[in-house]
């Protein structure tokens, strides 16, 4: 059901240092606002490189803040431009303020870091609250380990923040797949504020406008290495299997992902045009289209694959990495032990026979809803609600951006 809200804001902010899924699980949420809520406008301020080759509906838009990325010894530098990483921090906290100052948001909405990246969304979150804008963290399922979550918080100096600057903390998924603050003394009031919404389901998009890159008419396995930028270990796997057994029952489409290194690709490629059943691409914006024709899904299990799968209802098969987070690992191993997908460890021996009985069993898997985990896909429906209350929707207040509420 369709609900106005004429005039009013809300603000998402997405650091985007590395990977796809902090844009991709925030362009979700703001798509499904707009369509939920007549007249609201929501703008993302994001760091990925690569935001403008994805599309956006009516009133939804976007900031490039400058892009930062990680280097391979954990340090971090400028992804674009020339100067010093202090520099462009100064640039972006800048740039978040001021939009933030100017687009004066009802409510703003910030992904993973509660003070963002290297605390450049401290200065923000100050005047925001000054002004009585509701403010809410949006966390995934899985952070961390709990020992590596607790060190990296405390060296962060985040849990002052958490109790100060919050109104809520929204947990994108389910607790039977786990507490996401395991091993993290917080305060009851923090413990509070903390709401687990259900996972965020996925609507594919409507195929008339789009083309896809490869004819879909033939069964298919998907393989998805999400961003791609540490993706490798999982499609050498695949690949092997396809290599050394020619009698796989079905094709392999793979998806190599924008942030593989050209090295990577260039050698990737060479290998699929040897093999008359797999083909490979590098990046599809509309990878939900590729996911709804596949007959399974082989993904490490980030966030918004997981998502995909479950909104779905794809049989999977997931090979987590566990560096530099163990964040996949851990939920690949919960949401198998919940029967949801299966799973086989990428950190050990990987010879190609045990990868290619997977890939033949995967067709013939439960499906994730044969589960039956309760509240499974609610959580865009909980934002809906959580949206309402924070707004002042539900009591009929009038917002300071908005021209009508109801």
């Amino acid at each position: 059901m369709t609900e106005r809200l004429d005039g009013a804001r809300i603000l998402i902010y997405s650091h985007d240092t590395f990977g796809l899924g902090h844009l991709r699980r925030c362009r979700a949420i703001a798509h499904d606002l707009v369509d939920q809520y007549k007249g609201l406008s929501v703008l993302i301020l994001s760091g990925s490189p690569i935001i403008g080759s994805f599309d956006f509906r009516a009133r939804v838009d976007f900031v490039r803040i400058p892009g930062v990325i990680k280097l391979h010894n954990g340090e971090y530098t400028s992804l674009g431009l020339h100067i010093d990483l202090e520099h462009t921090l100064a640039l972006r906290s800048s740039i978040i303020h001021h939009t933030a100052d100017i687009f004066s948001p009802d409510l703003f909405l910030v992904d993973k870091e509660p003070l963002g990246f290297r605390g450049e969304v401290g200065d923000t979150l100050f005047m925001l609250r000054e002004r009585g804008v509701r403010t809410v963290l949006g966390l995934r399922d899985v952070m961390d380990d709990p020992f590596d979550l607790r060190r990296e918080w405390d060296r962060k100096k985040v849990l002052p923040a958490l109790r100060d600057l919050y109104n809520e903390i929204w947990v994108y998924g389910v607790q039977r797949m786990g507490d996401a603050l395991e091993g993290i003394e917080l305060p009851p009031m923090v413990r509070d504020k903390t709401i687990f919404t259900g996972y965020l389901p996925r609507i594919v998009p409507s195929e008339s406008a789009i083309r896809p890159q490869l004819p879909l008419d033939d069964p298919y396995i998907l393989v998805t290495a999400g961003g791609g930028g540490d993706g490798s270990v999982m499609i050498d796997w695949v690949l092997r299997a396809y290599e050394e057994d020619s009698g796989l029952p079905l094709r392999a489409l793979v998806v190599l992902g924008p942030f593989m290194s050209p090295v990577e690709q260039s050698a990737f490629m060479e290998r699929v045009e040897r093999l008359e059943n797999v083909d490979a691409i590098t990046f599809d914006s509309h990878i939900e289209v590729l996911m709804d024709h596949a007959e399974g899904i082989v993904a490490m299990g980030g966030y918004n694959t997981f998502c995909e799968i479950l909104s779905m209802d794809k049989r999977a098969l997931l090979v987590p990495r566990s560096v530099p987070r163990k964040e996949q690992l851990l939920r690949a191993t919960r949401a198998s032990r919940l029967g949801l997908v299966t799973m086989l460890d990428g950190d050990g021996p990987r010879p190609w026979k045990t990868m290619a009985d997977a890939l033949r069993q995967l067709p013939h898997q439960p499906l994730p809803s044969d589960a039956q985990v309760t509240g499974l896909l609610g959580g865009l429906d909980t934002i809906h609600h959580r949206i309402k209350a924070l707004m002042g929707m539900e009591y009929g207040a009038v917002l300071p951006n908005a021209q009508t509420v109801g």
